[in-house]
């Protein structure tokens, strides 16, 4: 993979040939591993490490802040508040369930609908779940609908054009792969998602540190400030 590079970046970036394509010709990029280096081949960056060091070193101060929200009025408030609830009932609170809550929370955080990008499945109450309208999303499914899984689902998938990608053991695992996978075959961020990913980018990844679009950059500020 690391003598091809330059011959792969070129048929993505240049030729844009489509995401079906380039994995059946480049077969390797639906392996996790695979993933994480040709992400640190763009980006000279250590996927994993950098995600879950800064995610993991923000999360006491984004929950506070999120939970802030929480108790406030407002649709947004109202689905933070939600999370919150069923986050608070967890019986078993880890690092991976920590993590989770804080991925879910962004969206609404950030005043962004994230229903087409986290795709739900029951399931018992649906036997086929139709993903062909997702560009770009995360498949999280249980064999029953309950509180208890609800951040940590019992399959995790990569959804990309409709299509599933690779699957994950935890949903911030996953989440990573996907941001990864933004900038190994070249994709737009979900639409409706623009302030969440480029919160990761920019915040959480330091980088291409460009200008930040307002409310990521008062999220920013009030991470970093001083309490």
């Amino acid at each position: 993979m690391d003598s091809t590079f330059a011959l792969r970046r070129k048929e993505i970036v240049c030729n844009e040939i489509p995401v079906d394509e380039i994995l059946k010709r480049w077969p390797a990029l639906k392996l996790e591993s695979q993933i994480c280096a040709e992400f640190h081949r763009v980006t000279n960056v250590n996927l994993k490490n950098r995600f879950f060091a800064q995610l993991d070193q923000h999360t006491p101060r984004l929950q506070s802040l999120f939970r802030k929200k929480a108790s406030r009025t407002g649709k947004a408030s109202e689905l933070l508040d939600e999370l919150f609830r069923i986050y608070d009932l967890q019986d078993q609170v880890d690092v991976h369930v920590r993590r989770a809550v804080v991925l879910r929370a962004l969206p609404p955080y950030m005043h962004e609908s994230d229903v087409s990008f986290f795709k739900m499945w029951d399931v018992e109450q649906t036997e086929e779940l139709n993903t062909s309208d997702v560009p770009l999303g995360l498949l999280l499914s249980n064999q029953t609908s309950s509180d208890a899984h609800f951040f940590c689902p019992e399959r995790i998938a990569v959804l990309i054009e409709g299509n599933i990608v690779i699957e994950s053991s935890t949903l911030a695992d996953a989440f990573v792969i996907l941001f990864a996978l933004t900038y190994t075959l070249h994709l737009n961020y979900p639409k409706q998602l623009l302030n969440t990913f480029d919160f990761v980018q920019k915040v959480l990844m330091g980088l291409e540190d460009g200008k930040l679009r307002p409310r990521v950059l008062s999220l920013k500020n009030d991470l970093l400030a001083v309490v």
